[in-house]
């Protein structure tokens, strides 16, 4: 099978299966740029660095069920960066717990949490 193109949405939960050159793999699929991965499904995302996470961004996920996400990752790209304190307290507001890391670790760290069934969510930076 091919790899296709991914396009913008895609329904439901997915492994994040690689990551590099400002993308990533999922689901047969490519991306390149930013990406917000939720139980409800993966969608692309305007954002290259934590200071373009913003209330509006994080839309789909305040739309979900209360308890469907409790935790968020946030990839921040190569490496690890700080979480402004608005999007800390935005966060803490909607009870959910965020974590920032380096992109790559918090995919290893979502695909953990899926695969063990816990209410996670991943907000993950491409980096170049």
């Amino acid at each position: 099978m091919s790899e296709r193109i991914y396009k913008g949405y895609l329904p439901g939960q997915h492994v994040i299966s690689a990551y590099g050159a400002g993308g990533f793999r999922f689901a047969d699929m490519s991306h390149r740029g930013s990406i917000l991965v939720l139980p409800s499904g993966i969608q692309a995302i305007e954002a290259r660095d934590i200071a373009d996470v913003t209330e509006t961004l994080l839309k789909p996920l305040f739309d979900l069920p209360k308890g469907l996400v409790s935790f968020l990752l946030i990839g921040t790209g190569a490496k690890s960066e700080p979480v402004p304190h608005n999007l800390r307290q935005l966060m803490q507001g909607q009870g959910i717990n965020l974590e920032a890391m380096a992109t790559g670790h918090a995919i290893a760290t979502y695909n953990i949490m899926m695969e063990e069934h816990r209410s996670v969510g991943a907000l993950l930076l491409a980096s170049a």
